[in-house]
């Protein structure tokens, strides 16, 4: 992965560039043991929190539902990051695998389990809720869709709201992919996530 976007350190900051930066360092991210680095060495902002700062206004409010839905939800630790392997498997994003295979190791995630969504596989997983929870994110990371069987299952083992925030957390993580891919120039692996061939054919 080549970054596209320069990095900035805190002194480069404008006034609300540094109140995203803030809310991401200083928030709920940044409580207790860190599983991966937020900052490099020189301060600056990694991964796809880097590309937030163009637009504050925005970044503000796109880093909070990040916040959200990982701090406050009524999803369990291990959905959640499961939920997350099957986005980063599906894009195939590098920095989301490694970051959040960090934070699923912290939260009682086995290698084994971790692999097998790494390849796009769903593990044996011991509780039953969390098969049907990985089965729905990986349902609407590939095809932004549920069945009827798909829907009442998920409803059945999450709840409504438990639903609810597993779309808005499989669609900002596929939103955090697309951006490691146009701003950090991070590039899939073959077979997982690729990226369509063009729609504009050569020239003869």
């Amino acid at each position: 992965m080549t970054d596209r976007l320069a990095g900035m350190t805190p002194d480069q900051l404008t006034n609300e560039q540094a109140e995203v930066y803030r809310a991401i360092t200083v928030g709920p991210r940044a409580a207790g043991p860190q599983a991966f680095a937020l900052v490099d060495e020189k301060g600056c902002l990694r991964g796809p929190f880097n590309a937030m700062l163009l637009s504050p206004p925005v970044g503000l409010r796109v880093q909070a539902v990040g916040a959200a839905v990982r701090y406050h939800s009524v999803l369990s630790d291990r959905v959640r990051e499961l939920a997350i392997l099957a986005v980063a498997a599906h894009w195939g994003s590098d920095f989301e695998r490694e970051a959040h295979e960090a934070v699923g190791r912290a939260c009682g995630l086995t290698d084994e389990e971790m692999a097998a969504v790494r390849a796009g596989g769903l593990p044996e997983l011991a509780d039953a809720g969390e098969g049907v929870a990985l089965r729905a994110a990986t349902a609407l990371a590939a095809s932004g869709a549920l069945t009827d069987e798909e829907y009442d299952a998920a409803v059945t083992a999450l709840g409504e709201r438990g639903l609810f925030e597993l779309t808005v957390l499989v669609g900002y993580y596929a939103m955090l992919a697309l951006q490691l891919r146009v701003f950090a120039g991070e590039r899939p692996e073959s077979g997982l996530g690729e990226a369509p061939a063009s729609r504009h054919p050569a020239s003869p």
